[in-house]
């Protein structure tokens, strides 16, 4: 660990954790003022009749709410334009999501409309935010992205099929209410890709070139949670311990990797999301072990940590062949939680050349512990495709 380098560590979220913690949901807004509030979910969670209860609570306190119910996996741009315009349209002084992290990526996404105008594509990459968004309280149903305490906005450009990240410490949650109880109902598949999620975001920015110590240990809690309680979570999901330990690790995950970054996997999940629209959390459980053996070279010593954190048993092993087990670890968690094959999805080979040029173009390939290129990219997608 280098304890040596200079780096900063930021959190612009408090965070409201345990079972029950969704009931003071509503004073939270009365405390920061907000009087009118736009609701942003998906249909599927609207349909569980998890979002009922919220806007009810809220309402008995006299705050209004309004309703966006469209958002959908791998949020379009398009979606986003038309949810920051009912917000105006009703003068919402505030944003919900409750949903995964799509639904909280588009509030954010929309957030940075309403307050700063414009077109999406004009805030593309870091720092381009002028002006906070309004306050944003973000409630997770998955346990996977974490993006209830990141900086980034990950919104698919419709015309351009691929996928572009808004990163600003502006563009943020206020308030992030974690009630494992929300998860519950996830249903397993689901709840295996958005855990496989969650455990790429550690391990990616344990590896990245921007680690630091404090995301380091973050990162390594986070993945001995997930590789504890996902395959638990998976096939009992009422089992509460499980889905507490799931949530907990999403978030410790996504505190790593907001100030540490992801890389090559998510270069290559993003750029098959853009164009196929794929769902993340599989895309990157298919890669994560491909990208991990190809960064075997440069971090054997955090990948050694990784499979002891995945509870391998390392003693007696060389550094390189402990981090072979990390990747070998992972691979057997994925398929034992029936996690498809890249094969699986029928993608088309010709297409891989221009998946690899979108991966190699993605911000986050800097990030990768040893350098990517479009070249790498099309023979890590070619060696999945024949490993399927």
């Amino acid at each position: 660990m280098d304890l040596v380098k200079t780096f900063s560590f930021m959190m612009r979220t408090r965070i409201l954790y345990g079972t029950g913690s969704l009931q003071g949901l509503g004073s939270e807004l009365q405390e920061m003022g907000v009087r009118r509030v736009l609701l942003l979910t998906d249909r599927g969670v609207r349909r569980a009749g998890v979002v009922d209860g919220i806007a009810e609570t809220v309402e008995s306190l006299g705050i209004d709410v309004t309703w966006f119910d469209e958002v959908e996996p791998n949020p379009r741009d398009s979606t986003v334009e038309r949810a920051a315009g009912v917000a105006r349209e009703v003068a919402a002084g505030g944003l919900v999501a409750v949903g995964g992290g799509s639904v909280i990526d588009a509030a954010k996404a929309a957030g940075i409309l309403v307050t700063s105008g414009g077109r999406l594509r004009d805030y593309e990459g870091r720092g381009r935010v002028p002006r906070p968004i309004p306050p944003l309280v973000a409630v997770p149903t998955t346990a996977g992205t974490g993006s209830e305490v990141t900086f980034s906005s990950v919104i698919t450009d419709t015309g351009r099929r691929y996928k572009f990240s808004i990163n600003s410490p502006l563009a943020t949650a206020r308030l992030a209410v974690l009630d494992p109880a929300l998860t519950v109902s996830m249903p397993a598949p689901i709840t295996a890709s958005t855990g496989m999620d969650a455990l790429t975001h550690a391990i990616e920015a344990l590896t990245s070139t921007k680690a630091n110590p404090i995301s380091n240990a973050l990162s390594l809690s986070a993945i001995q949670l997930i590789a504890k309680h996902l395959a638990t979570a998976t096939r009992d999901g009422e089992n509460l311990e499980a889905r507490s330990g799931m949530l907990m690790g999403s978030l410790l995950a996504g505190m790593a990797f907001a100030n540490a970054d992801v890389a090559g996997v998510h270069c290559m999940a993003e750029a098959l999301g853009g164009v196929y629209d794929t769902p993340h959390g599989v895309a990157n459980s298919i890669f994560l072990p491909y990208v991990m053996e190809f960064n075997l070279p440069s971090s054997a010593e955090k990948l050694a940590l990784v499979a002891s954190a995945m509870g391998e048993t390392v003693t007696g092993l060389s550094v390189p062949e402990a981090a072979m087990r990390s990747v070998e670890a992972v691979r057997a968690l994925s398929d034992d939680l029936d996690i498809p094959r890249f094969g699986d999805l029928g993608i088309d080979p010709s297409g891989f050349d221009d998946l690899a040029r979108l991966a190699a173009a993605n911000g986050s390939a800097g990030s990768n512990p040893r350098p990517v290129s479009k070249e790498v990219f099309g023979d890590l997608f070619r060696r999945a495709l024949r490993d399927s």
